[in-house]
């Protein structure tokens, strides 16, 4: 299980940092419009706990799978990566709904 878990939790992993590089994207792109893009800086700021946090929990959900060598600790970790990986595709999703790229 070792193996297939590492895998399920890097793309948990990936899930969340797509919705960091999205809201960095946000924030670069609203920070270059000057004072009209201050709403969506703003927004983009209040965000950054929400993916940093999922991130975070994802990678430390990697860290365990990868390290542990026992059963309950490749669960837990594979846990707690696809709860950060869910969360983080869920924002993902919520920023492009609200801010489309095209």
């Amino acid at each position: 299980m070792g193996i297939i878990a590492a895998l399920i939790a890097l793309a948990g992993l990936l899930a969340a940092l797509g919705h960091v590089g999205y809201i960095a994207m946000l924030q670069n792109a609203a920070n270059k419009k000057g004072l009209s893009g201050g709403e969506v800086a703003t927004y983009a700021k209040s965000r950054w706990p929400v993916a940093g946090g999922a991130a975070g929990v994802s990678l430390i959900g990697l860290l365990i799978v990868t390290s542990s060598g026992s059963f309950g600790g490749d669960l837990f970790g594979l846990i707690l990566a696809l709860g950060g990986g869910v969360v983080g595709y869920k924002g993902l999703q919520t920023e492009r709904n609200r801010y489309p790229s095209s």
